[in-house]
């Protein structure tokens, strides 16, 4: 990699509208990653549980401090301040790039408890709650039903959110909806939106996911290549539509399986939120940082994928759902079992350490 840049992703960072992000608030790899360009981090039950199991022994003397100092904490309780203050203190890692850009960009998300999906009001309650934790915030709500109606009322009141638990172009165009109406409802009262950052997260690794689960059901078989490509597909056909309307929100790719989930982004004006394993291995990698955002999938892939899974069409055609089917579309209801799983995991370490099991 020639000077100036230190690596592609940093490259990309410095030459192309396509910003990286460090899929993690574990300190060490976000320190990597703000080296190698990023301007963003992200946080959800699974990434909190694994960063407490890798910071542990700096973290147990740390939980150990919270019981003494809130003696009628449950263990509830203490998860959501490790929570908050992993987020806290990777929103200080980020606030030089966060002044630098005027807010609109170096934010860390946090995401709400996965258990209020269908809750708009406990949705709402959180996000404010979080809202306070630092100024560089971004909250993830779900784009769930009440997902879609927590956000367009958290944006009117400022915040600027992270969609996640979202995998379709249906989902994605919902949220932008929501946002514009938030925003429009904010500047109807002569209120300020051009500091706020929101994103719509599309966890294309899990399309793909998804599509190859459906193939095993369904014991068909297809080119397994495709596979690779389904969710770069429904990705860029959302990135067309945004562009075309204009939406204010910028698509955000997620949940990396294969280089295609970075390389076949890079020039758009998107986010790429990735895993620090990943982020060493493009920075180790010959893959060249050209501009590929409007490179169409070739149609052949994305024409089997249609005629042989319903799901794929539901995902990449914009009406493929309504917002009432989203609760219910596979990739949702896998991701959200997953995250309440890592949730109860990280309550499993907390109560190992307020109540220590007396047979070991």
């Amino acid at each position: 990699m020639s000077e100036p840049y230190k690596s592609p992703l940093h490259a990309m960072s410095m030459t192309t509208p396509t910003d990286y992000w460090n899929d993690s608030c574990n300190a060490t790899e976000l320190a990597y990653g703000i080296e190698h360009g990023a301007v963003g981090a992200t946080t959800n039950p699974t990434i909190v549980y694994t960063v407490l199991k890798q910071e542990f022994e700096q973290w147990r003397d740390r939980i150990f401090e919270i019981l003494r100092d809130y003696p009628t904490a449950t263990e509830d309780d203490v998860a959501w301040m490790v929570i908050e203050e992993m987020a806290a203190n990777g929103a200080k890692m980020l606030a030089p790039a966060f002044d630098k850009h005027k807010g609109l960009k170096g934010r860390i998300s946090i995401q709400t408890n996965a258990k209020y999906y269908r809750n708009v009001d406990k949705l709402v309650e959180q996000t404010m709650n979080f809202a306070e934790i630092a100024p560089n915030i971004n909250v993830k709500i779900p784009a769930t039903a009440a997902g879609i109606t927590a956000m367009e009322e958290v944006t009117y009141r400022g915040v600027s959110i992270n969609a996640t638990v979202s995998f379709t172009v249906p989902q994605a165009l919902a949220v932008a909806e929501a946002v514009e109406r938030g925003m429009k409802r904010r500047e109807a009262e002569g209120k300020k939106t051009d500091d706020m950052a929101p994103v719509v997260t599309i966890m294309v690794g899990r399309v793909d996911d998804w599509i190859k689960v459906l193939a095993n059901k369904l014991n068909i078989i297809t080119n397994p290549d495709y596979f690779e490509f389904a969710g770069v597909a429904v990705m860029k056909n959302a990135y067309r539509i945004f562009q075309e309307r204009g939406y204010r929100s910028r698509l955000l790719a997620a949940a990396y399986r294969n280089h295609y989930h970075w390389s076949e982004f890079i020039g758009g004006d998107v986010v790429t939120s990735m895993p620090y394993k990943w982020a060493v291995r493009f920075n180790n990698s010959d893959v060249t940082v050209q501009d590929r955002i409007n490179d169409p999938v070739d149609p052949k892939i994305v024409a089997e994928l249609l005629k042989k899974f319903d799901d794929f069409r539901k995902a990449y055609e914009p009406d493929g759902m309504t917002v009432q089917e989203f609760d219910t579309y596979g990739a949702t209801v896998r991701t959200l079992r997953g995250f309440n799983q890592s949730y109860a995991d990280l309550l499993g370490i907390i109560r190992d350490l307020m109540l220590p099991n007396p047979d070991k």
